[in-house]
């Protein structure tokens, strides 16, 4: 805020409070200064959702005591907070290569959105399952089956064993072996099971995971399958 939106935002604090007016001119200065010293960098209102002066009425909504400088950059600074946890780095259009460029342009996304200049770039909210999906993209992904297409998925395929081998199991109607915890290797739910390689002294040397699952944990997965259609028969019946 310049000096002239301090001194609007203090007329507009003396409406609300008139304990805050100075009526002798060199107070009254000495209080436009610090308020500008403390608020420069705090602007009056942003594009979205930010004004001083909201937040200077919700502080004497909820506050007998006269507002000081410090109760209008902490809301400020809160809103800059939770805009830029809503926020997530587009990829830049600069080129990759120019890391100064690339660097440039992220830093200067960030600041725009921190400043209420621009909306978060909210990528995570796709795939919340607490938010709503854009009815745009819910007809894509019941149009392809998946938010990965069926040739990328392939082309992973081999990179991912495991997952591929879960998905193919799955497709033909067989029970999800990684909706269980493995009783062998401990492995948790949503993980694959793990080989285990001992040392010449009996010790563990290293885990890795196996791109098939243990057969212990193939029968438990078949018999909680089971199970499940068993307490579900009644209900549907």
């Amino acid at each position: 805020m310049d000096r002239r939106e301090i001194a609007a935002l203090l007329a507009y604090i003396g409406r609300l409070d008139p304990r805050s007016i100075r009526t002798d001119e060199g107070e009254a200065r000495d209080q436009l200064a610090q308020w500008h010293e403390l608020l420069g960098d705090v602007p009056m209102a942003t594009p979205h959702g930010w004004d001083a002066r909201v937040a200077a009425r919700q502080h004497y909504r909820a506050s007998p005591y006269q507002i000081q400088p410090a109760d209008v950059v902490r809301p400020w600074e809160s809103y800059r907070r939770n805009r830029l946890a809503l926020h997530s780095d587009p990829t830049p259009s600069a080129d990759p290569d120019d890391q100064p460029a690339w660097t440039a342009e992220l830093v200067s996304t960030r600041r725009a959105v921190a400043a209420g200049i621009a909306q978060p770039a909210q990528a995570r909210a796709i795939t919340s399952s607490q938010e709503e999906i854009n009815p745009r993209l819910q007809a894509r992904l019941d149009q392809i089956g998946s938010c990965i297409p069926p040739a990328a998925r392939a082309t992973l395929a081999p990179f991912r064993p495991a997952r591929a081998a879960r998905e193919a199991a799955v497709a033909q109607g067989l029970p999800d072996v990684l909706s269980v915890r493995c009783e062998w290797c401990l492995a948790p739910v949503g993980e694959p099971c793990r080989r285990r390689r001992i040392g010449p002294n009996g010790g563990v040397r290293a885990i890795t995971p196996r791109a098939t699952p243990h057969p212990g944990r193939l029968d438990l997965a078949a018999q909680q399958a089971q199970h499940t259609e068993q307490a579900q028969q009644p209900a549907l019946a």
